[in-house]
């Protein structure tokens, strides 16, 4: 996933710290041999390139992150959206950087194939309507914070804190007693009071153009996000739709964000030049 992750957990007694590692690599294996457009040989990018017409077989994991990417893109209007692979790929942000192209026929033709809408799913089979690109980047690193905390439950650990490239989801408490507190990032250059949230069972995760650049792609347009949003933080009971919906709030914008995440009841904090709390945050702060 082109990151970092850390776990802390509080060790129960005769906790085999060799196997717990071990457990967590080969679990994000797993959804990075599924789900990474960055690998040639990874399931997604053989859908990338599998035969107009054809029907692909995916496994629970990568169909559990297709159904809420699709749920989400509707609920949002397209804001998120899985299917723009080729237009990461214009924009110089998928796995090959030669592909980047400022060409306008381009642009408009892969917007023009480029779209959730074109893409049908029906018990875990996904059809391949014809040269459309998956990517998944913007849900796949939160299902695999949940995945890991899930893992760790198996395992015997309950109380621990996940963290995958800056997304985060709390379980159970700290061995002191408190909750995982973790503190919402804050775009460099913008002086906002702290924000300081209990992560008990809940996740947390936050998409800003200060990260790498102007990374967010409006599907509507094709080119990155240009509506003044720096950062957007979604707190959620699932890091995967936290992730998901950080980005569908970022493409919409300040006040259309807004308004979708109150309609929605997600708890976020959007940043242009000033700070914007959904209600659902602002009672859940209250709380």
């Amino acid at each position: 996933m082109g990151t970092s992750w850390s776990v802390r957990f509080a060790s129960p007694a005769g906790c085999d710290l060799a196997q717990v590692e071990a457990a967590i690599l080969a679990r994000l294996d797993t959804i990075i041999t599924e789900m990474s457009h960055w690998r040639a040989d990874s399931l997604i990018s053989a859908y990338n390139r599998a035969e107009a017409g054809s029907w692909q077989m995916l496994p629970d994991d990568f169909a559990a992150v297709v159904a809420a990417a699709l749920d989400v893109a509707a609920r949002s209007g397209g804001a998120f959206d899985p299917a723009i692979g080729r237009l990461v790929d214009l924009a110089g942000f998928g796995p090959d950087p030669t592909m980047r192209s400022d060409d306008g026929t381009s642009l408009e033709r892969a917007r023009t194939e480029a779209g959730w809408r074109h893409l049908q799913f029906r018990e875990n089979r996904l059809l391949q309507p014809g040269g459309l690109a998956l990517d998944l980047s913007g849900i796949a690193k939160g299902y695999a914070v949940d995945a890991v905390a899930d893992t760790l439950g198996a395992l015997g650990i309950v109380h621990a804190l996940v963290e995958i490239g800056g997304e985060l989801v709390g379980r159970g408490v700290r061995p002191d007693g408190d909750p995982w507190w973790v503190d919402l990032e804050s775009p460099p250059g913008v002086a906002l009071p702290p924000l300081r949230i209990a992560l008990h069972d809940i996740a947390v995760a936050t998409s800003g153009d200060y990260r790498r650049g102007a990374h967010s792609i409006d599907p509507r347009t094709g080119r990155s996000v240009a509506n003044g949003v720096r950062s957007v933080s979604v707190v959620h009971e699932s890091a995967m739709l936290a992730d998901a919906w950080a980005t569908a709030l970022t493409v919409a914008g300040p006040e259309a964000g807004l308004t979708l995440a109150r309609r929605e009841g997600i708890a976020a904090r959007i940043v242009d030049d000033r700070e914007w709390l959904s209600p659902a945050l602002v009672e859940m702060l209250e709380y």
